[in-house]
């Protein structure tokens, strides 16, 4: 069984995504206490808990596969766009330096859409010369989540593929489109009541006015959008992010039997693709967990990436064996 590590690990989107696709967890490195929190409720592998910089290379075991779903903030749309100059985008080289004498058969990034044309394409062509300079060879895709992995959400990312391997490289294809088959309703509970403290009620919300105007609609989700309310028609979840527990504009909002109210965690990491055994801590801050499924990933589109790798490394070992069984075979003759 291929081995992975995995390095900014958040609560494991990533490793779920490849251990459903068939490969080994054996380590990981999550520098939030929150976030280790929740990892180590459903993972059982080492999860060394320094902070990056701290790590050292002969920190990391020898593994097939390393994954880096590294900070995005640098590179968003959301964020102040400064690229290499946000300490946070220069975390990308601490994977470079991880990698340097010890280097994985294959790495696997994640990150937002925009990074491919952040400073007009100038951060992006950086990474990928420093993949090349490392001796990868590159392929990437932009994945919508609703198009890859039959979750109602829109959330574009990007994803690279490096391998050392010219074969392997070649073999490996991105995952194709496939239906989407979930609707909100299969991820969001429209009929049952929750917590209060969920429910946007004219004594805690001084626009609540406007949302009870606008927000008509079940089976659908909405946003307060600082002084009007937008609805996403196309029946998808606008796409997540880690601020969602800190109230104010762009939260994610729908219209229940009970009320209007935000989404609950549980209903976010469901529209991130994590299955229902995924455990939540009990007695965690709300505002943790929505900005750790806010951050995390979609994990059917992972396993499908995943699945893809296992198959190019596959053929290779197929390959090798028959090339054995053939010299055993003329040993023999």
């Amino acid at each position: 069984m291929y081995k992975v590590a995995s390095l900014f690990a958040g609560v494991g989107g990533i490793e779920l995504g490849f251990k459903q696709a068939g490969f080994n967890i054996v380590w990981a490195n999550e520098f939030d206490k929150k976030a280790q929190e929740t990892y180590n409720l459903n993972f059982n592998n080492y999860l060394d808990p320094n902070d990056i910089h701290e790590v050292q290379p002969q920190d990391l075991p020898e593994v097939d596969v390393l994954t880096a779903g590294f900070p995005c903030q640098a590179f968003s749309v959301a964020g102040y766009r400064k690229g290499f100059e946000d300490k946070r985008g220069n975390l990308f080289f601490e994977v470079l330096r991880l990698i340097k004498n010890r280097p994985p058969k294959v790495l696997f990034l994640e990150n937002v859409k925009n990074l491919v044309g952040h400073d007009k394409g100038n951060t992006y062509k950086v990474i990928l010369e420093a993949l090349k300079y490392h001796g990868y060879l590159v392929k990437d895709k932009v994945l919508n989540a609703s198009e890859y992995g039959n979750v109602p959400q829109n959330r574009e990312r990007i994803y690279i593929v490096a391998f050392q391997n010219k074969d392997e490289f070649e073999r490996f294809v991105f995952p194709d489109p496939r239906p989407l088959n979930k609707k909100l309703s299969n991820v969001i509970d429209f009929n049952s009541k929750v917590d209060n403290s969920y429910y946007y009620t004219p004594e805690k919300n001084k626009f609540y006015d406007e949302l009870e105007k606008n927000i008509t609609n079940k089976d659908t989700v909405y946003q307060w959008r600082r002084v009007y309310v937008r609805e996403n028609k196309s029946g998808l979840c606008p796409t997540l992010t880690a601020n969602m527990g800190t109230g104010g504009h762009n939260v994610p909002l729908v219209y229940t039997d009970h009320g209007i109210r935000k989404l609950t965690p549980r209903e976010c990491f469901n529209l991130q693709g994590f299955p229902g055994d995924f455990q939540l801590p009990e007695d965690m801050a709300k505002s943790h967990l929505y900005k750790q499924a806010g951050n995390s990933v979609v994990v059917p589109v992972i396993k499908a990436i995943a699945s893809n790798i296992k198959i190019a490394l596959d053929q290779k070992q197929s390959k090798i064996s028959s090339n054995q069984e053939v010299k055993q075979l003329e040993l023999d003759i």
